[in-house]
């Protein structure tokens, strides 16, 4: 049986040129994204590594130093304080503002009159600045004039030092968090909640559900997934939380107030890092982050796996 001789000349060529086309343009197209990365994300995160491996000085030279670093994070203080303070003040930010924009999404998701003016009007603190948001409210918990002592002297109450007062000063920067983060939130879960099928709400409806029930036995196992992403999502900024302390303590805001009572993890790095210029420790403290980040990223992937197989279970 004859079979076709191979192309020759020109359309040897061609063929040669159609099949490395098809092969190495999408690399072509994926080659600027990943150049971006290695210049601007996977240098400097294993030029921070090498860094926290150092005694590294503002304007001078690195000197060897190993886990040495790493090692007087365990044993500051200041540390184990940023770490506590950058866990409960993502607890106090984290859990009301998911909850709230859980409730905010379950209204949105009803026929209301204005329904599109509310979705925008929700995203509105989403918009503002950081810094313009952050001031406006370090004016309303000021000790001496703010709104919130003023309200609160009316209601017969003394008035709370917000700035200078440790848990205080915590639920003012949450609220803050809280306030610019809960709307897209619930923007959110509202795209979740209307991807379920109206099939399961009609058969709640018929069993006798009132809307509360269908909300917890029907809404929020069918946006379970959503939900996890977004406590994965908030936990991480909260891990992240820079502009929000720094801007409400004024000219102490990179300490976390004068006693360190709201710095985060992420003050303590820019204070140790360009204030005190030491950018070895401040690079095992961002090193030290990433594991966190790490960490949170792992036990979402362990529960999304647990979930999975939760489902694929014969039976359930």
């Amino acid at each position: 049986m004859a079979t076709a001789a191979p192309p020759s000349g020109r359309a040897g060529l061609r063929s040669t040129l159609y099949r490395l086309d098809l092969k190495a343009t999408p690399y072509v197209f994926l080659a600027p994204f990943f150049l971006t990365f290695a210049a601007f994300g996977l240098f400097p995160l294993v030029y921070t590594g090498w860094l926290s491996l150092h005694r590294v000085e503002l304007g001078g030279s690195a000197q060897w130093k190993g886990l040495e670093n790493y090692r007087s994070l365990a044993t500051s203080e200041f540390f184990w304080n940023a770490l506590a303070n950058t866990f409960t003040i993502g607890a106090l930010s984290t859990v009301p503002q998911l909850l709230m924009a859980l409730g905010l999404a379950h209204l949105l998701n009803y026929r209301l009159r204005g329904r599109s003016f509310f979705r925008v009007a929700v995203l509105a603190p989403y918009a503002t600045s950081i810094a313009a948001a952050t001031l406006v409210f370090a004016q309303l918990f000021n000790t001496d004039y703010g709104l919130i002592n003023s309200a609160l002297g009316l209601a017969g109450f003394d008035p709370v030092a917000w700035e200078s007062s440790k848990w205080p000063a915590q639920i003012a920067i949450s609220v803050i968090v809280t306030w610019r983060w809960t709307g897209y939130n619930a923007l959110i879960y509202l795209a979740a909640m209307q991807a379920v099928p109206q099939d399961l709400y009609e058969a709640a409806a018929l069993d006798g559900a009132s809307r509360l029930r269908q909300f917890l036995s029907v809404t929020i196992p069918s946006i379970r997934p959503t939900i996890l992403f977004t406590i994965v999502v908030s936990t991480i900024g909260a891990t992240q939380l820079f502009g929000e302390p720094m801007l409400f303590g004024g000219s102490v805001g990179i300490s976390g107030g004068s006693g360190n009572q709201f710095q985060t993890l992420s003050l303590l790095m820019y204070e140790k890092g360009w204030v005190t210029g030491a950018l070895g420790q401040a690079s095992a403290i961002a090193w030290v982050m990433l594991l966190l980040l790490l960490l949170i990223g792992g036990v979402q992937l362990l529960i999304t796996r647990s979930n999975d197989k939760r489902k694929n279970k014969p039976g359930s």
